[in-house]
This record gives structure tokens, sequence and C-alpha cells, in this order.
């Protein structure tokens, strides 16, 4: 229980550390987000009073200050560019951005777990040759040209994908696939050839254990050795690199949603990003940044679950 609270207190260091960074970067950078909203030519007398609603001509720790006190209550200020709450902007996007981690994240596990398995148990064979140089490759592709590739031979040849666009699940569930598993695609196949490598060596670490030995000289069925025993123990380090993927699958999702035109959370941090949208662009790096030390938090919960020894650090 205290390695639990020890982490949940790391998360919230983690997060007030990043809110402490995103406050003073945007602080810093060059830009009137006043002059951005009433344009260049706005009267002096407009600006100062905007500047006051908006409570910019308070000090810096007031401001920090409010700004935390929103993030906690969800209130994150309006957008400049869309001249509405962020909240509202960021709960429309959400289903869209969640849905693809979701969907990406089942392929990685779906694809790269049993191929892990499948290498590790043909060490140094033929398959298991073909299946590491593969994911070298797999490794090395950047994800906007595997997104165009993807778009040019297999969107543009068979009619189900769509390439652009989004169809929200409540509409169709086979349009909404239709919408997300080519992007899920464009992030999930590096992913899978990071996540193959580690579970093939986490397998093969396991494999070589002295109790692998003693289970198999009781005459236990191999198949059983290797998913009841091996995977369980070989589970905590792949779990390691599982909230990595996690983390990175959502990080990716800003690059994809641009190249697949949907109408997520990554596109919509572009779009705040080029219309220096300073309010916007500060609630999505503290979504992502909850996202992904949540995310963590999961995964070290689930340490316990798999290493009860853990629990007693």
């Amino acid at each position: 229980m205290f390695y639990i609270f020890r982490r949940f207190i790391l998360l919230i260091i983690t997060v007030i550390l990043v809110s402490i960074i995103t406050f003073a970067v945007f602080q810093i950078l060059p830009g009137d987000p006043v002059r951005t909203m009433l344009g260049t030519e706005a009267d002096p007398t407009q600006i100062e009073n905007l500047r006051s609603e908006l409570g910019l001509d308070r000090p810096l720790y007031e401001q920090y200050t409010d700004w935390v006190k929103g993030i906690v209550t969800g209130e994150l200020g309006n957008s400049i560019r869309f001249s509405m709450p962020v909240k509202e902007l960021l709960l429309a996007r959400l289903p869209v951005t969640i849905s693809l981690a979701a969907i990406t994240l089942l392929i990685v596990c779906l694809i790269s777990l049993p191929l892990g398995m499948f290498a590790a148990r043909r060490q140094n064979r033929l398959s298991d040759l073909t299946l590491s140089s593969a994911t070298q490759i797999g490794m090395a592709i950047p994800s906007f040209w595997l997104g165009m590739m993807l778009i040019l031979y297999v969107g543009l040849n068979v009619e189900f994908f769509k390439i652009s666009g989004y169809i929200p699940w409540s509409t169709s569930i086979a349009g909404a696939l239709s919408t997300l598993i080519l992007p899920a695609l464009t992030i999930a196949i590096p992913q899978i050839a990071v996540n193959f490598r580690y579970v093939r060596t986490a397998i093969l670490e396991q494999v070589r254990m002295d109790y692998v030995r003693t289970i198999r000289s009781k005459g236990i069925v191999e198949r059983v050795v290797m998913y009841k025993h091996v995977l369980k123990n070989a589970m905590i380090p792949i779990l390691t690199v599982f909230g990595l993927i996690t983390a990175e699958i959502v990080a990716g999702t800003i690059i994809v949603e641009q190249v697949f035109s949907l109408p997520g959370v990554g596109q919509l941090l572009i779009t705040a990003i080029n219309n220096r949208d300073f309010p916007l662009v500060q609630g999505i790096v503290m979504y992502i940044t909850v996202a992904v030390v949540t995310i963590n938090f999961v995964v070290d919960i689930l340490y316990t679950v798999l290493d009860p020894r853990i629990r007693l650090r």
C-alpha cells in the first residue's frame, strides 16, 4: 500500500512540475494573446480592458494559482481561436483520440505478444530471424510516411476504409472502425516492432530459468508452461515497456490525426499552435501530461498484482 501511495505522490509532483514549466514557457514566448484576439489595429483602451478581464494584468503568481485552480476544477479558460471554453473543446475531441489510442493499443497487444512468444520459442530459426529483421525495419519507419503509404496503397484501393474524417460510434460502429483502423495501424506498426523485441527478450530470459526446467520435467504441456508460467513472470518487464508505448501512442495521435484529418485532440493542438491560442495549448499539454502519468500509475498498480513482493518495498 505504501508503494502505491508513494507512486501517487510522485504522480502529483510530476503534474505540478509540468504545470509550472508549461506556465513559465508561455509567459516568456513572444506575442500578445490579447492583440491576437483583437487584432493589431485594436484601440489601446480595448486592449487594456480585455487584458484586465482575462486577468493578464495581475502578478504572475496569482495568474498561475488561478490557472492551477482551473485545472483542478476543469475550468481551463477560454480558447482565443474558437471563443469557447477549452474544457468543451477537449470534451468534444477526446472521444476521437481515446478511440484511436485504444484501438492502437489493442492491435499492439494482439500482435506483438503472440509474435514475441512465437519468436522466442523458435530462437535462431528462420522464422525468428525473419521476424527480428522485419521489426528492425518497422522501428525505423516514420509514422507520417507510413500513414501516407497506407492511404495510397490501402485506403484508396479498399472500399471499406475511409482516408479522412471521422464517423462517431453512435452513428455506425463499422463506420467508426473504417475511419480509425488505418490511423491506428500507422501508430501501431512501429510500436509492434518495439514491443515484439522486448517480449521476445523477456520470454527468453524466463525460459532459461531453473523453474521452467523443473515444470517441463513434470511433463506439463508446453503451451501451459509458456502461457501460465513463463508469460506471467515475463509480464513485469513487458509492462514497463507497455507503459512507455502507451505514452508514445498518446503522443503519436498528434501527427496521425493531421495525416488522416481526424478531429481529435492532436489536430486541435496543431490548430491551437498555428493560431497562437495559448490557453488551448496549455490545456492540451496538461491533458497529455495527466494522461501519461495516469497510465504509468496504472502500470505501477499492475506491478503489485503481478509481483506481490513490490508491495513490501
